[in-house]
């Protein structure tokens, strides 16, 4: 008796004590690249070269120190925070006000309802360096080169499709009894949105938020082709100013590097409960 009540229990453990290691295994192969950026920040050129995956031989921040006084950090922080707010505000509106639409009203034609919804996310079919050539001349042609509106612009179009196909996921199973009886109440749209829709879904408001942030964050094709003026640097294309024609500052990308990274980590330790439920909302239908 003793063996077959014991037997459940050491199955269950083992097949925990599994779980548990995969986790420590996986985890540490994933933490593996950061911490050699880590530690890899600390070291000279010399040492990346010839000794890359060593400890460094001492721990200075001489490369963070240059890193910052050669970029300008507080320069390239302010540009790529107002660049990705803005286009984050305007491309969360835009979207929401379309998916709400395509998700909530009623179209006399289905088939103009579905070639819409097709329309908005055929946009993930497309990789941006096509974009690349047609955009850079409608800014010149618009004037808008080495402005905060030559990245914008385009950030927010880009964002239209990957946000369209987030928020119609989880709005095509919002409950419409809560939003009909909001209206027989009287509540009109604006106070639909603001009191009862926007609350219910603030998780994948949020998911997107961050998700068109750290986009913007580390986009460079579009940074390096439309901005070539000092004063309009964002993170992601300073990093490549250590990159010479005729040499590499090795030690300098990694620093800066880091520092653009720690930014991101921040963001997603305090919000990776809200990604999580973003991720899966709308997911299981009841």
């Amino acid at each position: 008796m003793k063996s077959l009540s014991y037997t459940p229990k050491a199955r269950k453990f083992s097949k925990k004590l599994l779980r548990y290691v995969l986790v420590i295994v996986i985890t540490t192969i994933v933490m593996l690249p950061f911490l050699w950026t880590i530690f890899s920040s600390f070291k000279t050129d010399r040492e990346i070269v010839n000794t890359p995956f060593s400890l460094p031989a001492k721990f200075s921040f001489e490369n963070y120190i240059r890193a910052f006084s050669t970029l300008e950090m507080p320069l390239l922080y302010k540009n790529t925070f107002i660049i990705a707010l803005v286009a984050m505000f305007f491309g969360l509106a835009i979207t929401f006000i379309s998916s709400f639409a395509l998700s909530m009203m009623v179209f006399k034609s289905k088939k103009l309802k579905n070639s819409l919804y097709y329309f908005l996310i055929s946009g993930l079919a497309i990789p941006v360096f096509i974009l690349l050539f047609p955009v850079y001349k409608i800014n010149i042609m618009l004037g808008l080169v080495n402005t905060y509106a030559s990245l914008i612009l385009p950030y927010i179009a880009i964002s239209i499709p990957f946000n369209t196909l987030l928020f119609t996921g989880f709005l095509k199973d919002f409950p419409r009894e809560i939003v009909e009886a909001a209206i027989i109440d009287g509540c009109g749209l604006f106070s639909l949105w603001r009191s009862i829709i926007i609350p219910i879904i603030k998780p994948v408001i949020t998911t997107i938020f961050i998700f068109n942030i750290l986009y913007v964050w580390n986009e460079f094709p579009f940074a390096v082709t439309l901005i070539n003026k000092k004063a309009m640097t964002t993170i992601s294309l300073g990093v490549s100013l250590f990159k010479g024609r005729w040499n590499i500052d090795y030690s300098g990308i990694i620093a800066a590097s880091v520092l653009i990274i720690i930014p991101q980590l921040i963001l997603f330790a305090f919000l990776q409960k809200y990604i999580i439920e973003g991720m899966t909302a709308g997911a299981v239908k009841g």
